[in-house]
């Protein structure tokens, strides 16, 4: 998209299906959002025999091609699990059967992380279509996911899936230096097996101050980690995970600083920190949703409620600094919002809330990017992302 061209915000909505209806039966009947949330592998295994294999369409193939040649990042469509849905990195070949083009796994630590101890830490906003948690970046740890990664990484791309590996440093670390050292290697360990690697500095859910809000220690960290991709002999994209609820002033400062390092792409965004959900349009009050922390915190949001934010950064990020990589995270629940965010520039979105509302949701969401497309005109994906001049997606 050019400068001079823009795209209208609008709240694409969906009628509610047979499945959809029965999904929200289920959960009703299970009462446990963490327990729902754990069902997502085994769903993804007994897709094929529910009749929801999806195969992966031509029409919606995607390639993101970056700037400085970091390998392409090739998937059968642009829509990626996002982090924080597939923690433990098992059975990522089956997330096709899902209908995603891609799986951000973890986010991964250094090592083993229980998580926020407090239950319950997951709550639906079934009103609005959101879903609020304070799981505390619980994982297996950085060197089991990274090997089950590997062992996995040539059955996922022949199912046409890329698979990233989102990564944070460990909470508890006081010396700036031992947490340093901390994420550049978890960082290293990633980047073996990755096809990209996410760097989440953004998690609301830990009891710490976030990177983001950092921008001196951030700026360090991206700098180790940089230095570190450079004595790399093979080149991959490395992307910022921010959080939705920065000022312009705080998000200026942290594009400047992650432009300079040269620092390929952003995900925009984590969730929305839930104590200053007065900047959102939310039909239910935060003080009727449950606490998730012993120190009385509700986490942070996902769902429906965060598609304006989403559109609104991603429309003013691509205007003031287009070459950076996007990949849309927030509020995506319609194949037409992907499609018009694709419009703004974004190179994938990513997608998980919408799962626990949508039967088989990424089945539904291809069939509505495809019907936009082709009302735009465009038959197949790559005709429409091979005509953009400028950005992450220029070949060089």
């Amino acid at each position: 998209m050019s400068k001079n061209q823009t795209i209208p915000f609008v709240d694409h909505e969906y009628s509610l299906t047979a499945g959809d209806r029965m999904l929200s039966l289920i959960r009703t009947l299970v009462r446990s959002p963490e327990m729902r949330h754990h069902s997502l592998t085994p769903l993804s295994r007994i897709a094929p025999f529910l009749g929801h294999k999806a195969s992966q369409d031509p029409d919606l193939k995607h390639t993101i091609y970056f700037q400085d040649r970091s390998i392409p990042i090739i998937m059968g469509n642009p829509f990626i699990l996002a982090a924080g849905s597939n923690k433990t990195a098992e059975w990522i070949p089956e997330c096709a059967n899902l209908g995603f083009g891609g799986v951000t796994v973890g986010t991964a630590t250094r090592n083993l992380r229980e998580g926020n101890l407090h239950r319950p830490r997951v709550g639906m906003i079934e009103l609005d279509r959101a879903i609020h948690n304070s799981m505390g970046l619980n994982n297996p740890g950085i060197d089991v996911i990274a090997k089950r990664v590997d062992a996995q990484m040539g059955q996922a791309h022949k199912k046409g899936l890329s698979v990233g590996i989102s990564v944070a440093e460990t909470p508890g670390l006081e010396d700036e230096e031992q947490k340093l050292e901390d994420m550049v290697e978890t960082f290293r360990i990633a980047y073996k097996v990755a096809d990209y690697v996410e760097i989440n500095i953004s998690c609301p859910n830990t009891g710490e101050a976030r990177l983001d809000l950092d921008t001196r220690f951030m700026e360090r960290m991206f700098s180790q980690v940089m230095k570190v991709r450079k004595q790399l002999a093979v080149r991959k994209a490395v992307y910022a995970k921010l959080s939705p609820d920065l000022t312009e002033s705080q998000l200026t400062s942290v594009l400047a600083a992650l432009r300079d390092l040269e620092v390929n792409g952003l995900v925009l965004f984590n969730t929305f920190p839930s104590d200053r959900s007065k900047y959102l349009t939310m039909q239910t009050p935060l003080n009727s949703l449950p606490v998730l922390t012993s120190s009385g915190a509700r986490g942070g949001l996902s769902g429906r409620i965060l598609y304006r934010n989403t559109f609104r950064a991603v429309e003013y990020i691509k205007n003031q600094y287009p070459d950076f990589s996007i990949m849309a995270c927030g509020g995506i629940d319609h194949g037409a919002k992907a499609w018009d965010l694709l419009k703004l520039g974004v190179d994938a979105v990513q997608a998980y809330t919408v799962v626990a509302y949508r039967w088989f949701a990424l089945e539904q969401m291809r069939r509505e990017l495809l019907q936009a497309m082709r009302q735009d005109g465009y038959a197949a994906l790559n005709k429409f992302t091979e005509g953009r001049p400028t950005g992450s997606q220029r070949r060089i």
